[in-house]
C-alpha cells in the first residue's frame, strides 16, 4: 500500500481515537459530589443541568466527528479530490484560476455539510441551556459574511501562494513565508477596526465608576489603550468574555455587554488584569513568534514533498499541481500539527496561571478574581472536573478549582 495513504489513514483514524477516548475519560469523569469550593454557587439542579450539558456537548461531537471523519475517508479513498480536480480543469482556465476553483468546490463543500450540525449546536443544544440568543437571520448572515470574507481574503492568499511556488524557485518556501506572515501581522492590525466590526458592534464604554477604575488601573500598570469598548455579545449567547485586540496604542479592551451585566466593577478589573498580564508577561508577542516560526517550518516541509507523484497516487489524482499539494499537505502535516497543539496547550495553561498570578498582586485582590472565575463558571456551565488527559491534549486554560487554588496560594502568601 501507498506509504503517504498509511500515514494519512493512521493520521485521521488516530486522531479520532485520541479524542474518542479524550471524550469518554472526560464524561466518565462527571462527579455527582459537588465540590466544596462551588457549594454557595450552584444549587443541585443547575449543577446536574451543568452535567447534561457536557454530556450532550460530548454526544454531539463525537456525531459530529464520526461523520467528518467518515466523508473524509471516502473522499480520499474513491478519489473524491480528483473528480473535483477534473471538474475544475473541464474549465481550462491557468493554473491559479484552476486552483481557485478546485479549493472553492470544497470549502464551499464543507461548509455546507457542516450547516446542520452548526444549526443543531446553536438552535437546539445551545436553546436547551438558555445559551443560544442567535436569530435565524444572524445565523445566515454570519454564514454569507464568513464565506464572503474566506473568498476574498482566504482566496487572495491562496492564490499568492500558488504562484510564488510555480515562479520563485527553491527558495519559493521562504517568500512564502514572508508573504503569509506579513498578512498576518496586518491583519491583526486591521481586524479590530474592519472584520471585527462586521459581526459585532463596538460602543465605547459609557462614563462611569466601572471605566474610570479600567482607565486608572490600566494608567498605574502603565498599559497604552485605543480605548475601553462594549461588544454586543448577548446578539448571539448569553455566554460572557473579555479580551484585548490590537497592538500598541491601538490596543483596546472589549467586554461582553453579558459579562458587564453579570459582573461588580472589582470582578471585571479583575478579569481585564488578567488579560492585561498576557502582554506584560509577553505572552503574545511569545504566541506570535512561536506562531511564525512554525508557518516557516510547515512552509519548507510543504517545499519538499510539492508535486510528489506518491502523495498525489494516494489521493488516486491523475495530475499534478500546486494548488492540490497544499491541501495534501495538510493531511500529511497533521500529525506535527497535533503536537504542536498539545504542546501550546500546556504553554497556554501556564501562561494563564501567570496571568492569574499577575492580575491577584498588582490589583492585591486574588478574591475577586476569584469571584469572577466562580461566576464565569457557572453562568456558563463549565465543567467543574475535567478528567486529567483531556486537561492535556485540549485545554488551554487550567480546571478553574486549580486556577482558584493557586490563587488562594497567593491570597494565604499575602496574609503571612
Amino acid at each position: 500500500m501507498n506509504i503517504y495513504l498509511i500515514i494519512i489513514l493512521t493520521a485521521i483514524i488516530g486522531r479520532y481515537l485520541l479524542d474518542l477516548a479524550s471524550d469518554y475519560l472526560n464524561v466518565k469523569n462527571i462527579q455527582d459530589k459537588l465540590p466544596d469550593e462551588f457549594k454557595d454557587w450552584y444549587d443541585a439542579e443547575k449543577y446536574t443541568s451543568s452535567q447534561r450539558y457536557l454530556r450532550d456537548c460530548t454526544r454531539f461531537g463525537i456525531v459530529n466527528d464520526s461523520f467528518h471523519v467518515v466523508v473524509t475517508l471516502a473522499l480520499i479513498l474513491a478519489g473524491g479530490f480528483n473528480l473535483v480536480d477534473q471538474a475544475a480543469r473541464s474549465l481550462e482556465l491557468n493554473s491559479i484560476s484552476t486552483g481557485l476553483l478546485f479549493a472553492g468546490i470544497l470549502m464551499l463543500a464543507n461548509i455546507i455539510i457542516g450547516i446542520p450540525f452548526s444549526v443543531y449546536s446553536t438552535f437546539v443544544i445551545e436553546e436547551k441551556y438558555g445559551f443560544n440568543k442567535t436569530t435565524k437571520r444572524t445565523f445566515v448572515i454570519d454564514i454569507i459574511k464568513s464565506l464572503v470574507l474566506m473568498m476574498i481574503i482566504g482566496g487572495a492568499v491562496f492564490a499568492l501562494i500558488i504562484l510564488i511556488f510555480e515562479k520563485s524557485g527553491p527558495l519559493a518556501w521562504f517568500y512564502c513565508w514572508l508573504a503569509v506572515t506579513s498578512i498576518q501581522i496586518f491583519l491583526m492590525f486591521i481586524a479590530p477596526y474592519v472584520i471585527m466590526p462586521l459581526f459585532n458592534k463596538y460602543e465605547p464604554l459609557e462614563d462611569g465608576e466601572l471605566k474610570s477604575s479600567i482607565e486608572n488601573y490600566a494608567h498605574d500598570q502603565n498599559f497604552k489603550m485605543k480605548g475601553v469598548f462594549k461588544m454586543d455579545g448577548s446578539k448571539r449567547s448569553s455566554k460572557s468574555n473579555a479580551f484585548f485586540t490590537g497592538f500598541g496604542k491601538s490596543r483596546r479592551i472589549v467586554l461582553f455587554d453579558t459579562l458587564i451585566a453579570k459582573h461588580s466593577v472589582d470582578e471585571l478589573v479583575s478579569v481585564l488584569a488578567h488579560e492585561m498580564g498576557h502582554y506584560k508577561k509577553k505572552h503574545i508577542i511569545q504566541s506570535i513568534i512561536r506562531s511564525i516560526a512554525m508557518t516557516g517550518f510547515m512552509f519548507y516541509l510543504l517545499s519538499l514533498i510539492l508535486n510528489n507523484q506518491g502523495l498525489f497516487d494516494a489521493f488516486r489524482m491523475e495530475s499534478l499541481s500546486v494548488y492540490a499539494s497544499l491541501f495534501f499537505f495538510g493531511f500529511l502535516y497533521a500529525p506535527i500539527s497535533m503536537i504542536t497543539s498539545i504542546i501550546e496547550s500546556v504553554i497556554s495553561r501556564k501562561h494563564e496561571y501567570e496571568a492569574d498570578r499577575y492580575a491577584a498582586e498588582t490589583r492585591q485582590d486574588p478574591d475577586s478574581m476569584i469571584t469572577a472565575l466562580k461566576k464565569l463558571s457557572v453562568d456558563n456551565l463549565s465543567n467543574l472536573t475535567p478528567h486529567p488527559f483531556t486537561v492535556f491534549i485540549s485545554y488551554s486554560h487550567p480546571p478553574v478549582l486549580e486556577r482558584i487554588k493557586a490563587l488562594r496560594t497567593i491570597r494565604n502568601d499575602d496574609c503571612a
